[in-house]
């Protein structure tokens, strides 16, 4: 019994290293492009009072370290279902299977992320949370400061999703590589994405979103639309005449087809 649970061990470990090398290259990559970009823009800055980069090596430390969590569950969920230890095998990838299987991941992910962001938020969780908070404004590299236990709550859904749901390998994969660059890019911190399609009646969001949970706390918990804050009543009052002033911004002054600021 010992002996086969070595060998499976052993057989997992290139799988978790594989992924999580990978995650960290694209965390550190993706902040320092998007750095290098927003920097250029300062009345971008959805917190112009607020530096959160005072945070940075203490943020890059524990993200480093929470991605051993992500990057396991997702490695998990792929090694188990290699293994065959699904309740139905992984569609064929086709021209149907592909968009259909990344739509139904996306909508349970964001399902998963807003409940399950809320039971952090009960006086049970939240202690697993707070270090997240303590980047009340966000950069780029608050993407993945959480605790072990936040970690593994918030990104469970990359081990159990590909047990019950016939999700290809390849589709979740594209999904975690999807959520990364919108958490990223909604911790930025800069909004340049504001449009109507963020704002009601359409259910999308902008970076302006996520921020305003970390300046407000109690809003916004969803992750990629604001269905389930609209519905329940968390979306925070302030969101939507927020993203029209970002929009107003825009028009006034685009990043494309003027010089960047000095």
């Amino acid at each position: 019994m010992l002996s086969q649970a070595l060998d499976l061990l052993i057989e997992f470990l290139p799988w978790f290293a594989a992924v999580y090398g990978v995650n960290v290259a694209l965390y550190f990559l993706t902040g320092w492009a998007l750095i290098a970009f927003q920097n250029r823009w300062p009345e971008r800055r959805i917190q112009p009072n607020r530096r959160g980069e005072k945070r940075r090596a203490k943020e890059q430390k524990q993200s480093v370290l929470s991605l051993l969590v992500t990057g396991g569950c997702l490695a998990g969920g792929l090694f188990a279902q290699h293994k065959g230890w699904t309740l139905w095998a992984p569609l064929e990838l086709s021209w149907w299977s592909i968009p259909l299987m990344a739509v139904v991941s996306i909508v349970a992910f964001d399902a998963w992320f807003y409940w399950m962001h809320r039971f952090m938020h009960t006086k049970l969780m939240y202690r697993f949370h707070a270090e997240h908070h303590k980047s009340v404004a966000p950069t780029v590299w608050s993407t993945y400061n959480d605790d072990f236990v936040d970690a593994f709550v918030m990104q469970c859904y990359y081990l159990w999703a590909p047990l019950i749901l016939p999700i290809p390998g390849l589709v979740l994969v594209a999904h975690r590589l999807y959520d990364h660059f919108n958490g990223t890019i909604g911790h930025s911190g800069f909004e340049f994405y504001a449009n109507p399609s963020a704002r009601a009646p359409w259910p999308m969001v902008c970076v302006t979103f996520h921020d305003q949970h970390h300046s407000r706390f109690r809003y916004n918990y969803a992750n990629f639309f604001s269905f389930w804050d609209r519905v329940m009543g968390t979306l925070d009052p302030k969101y939507d005449a927020a993203v029209k002033g970002f929009e107003e911004i825009a028009e006034k002054r685009p990043v494309i087809g003027r010089p960047a600021a000095e």
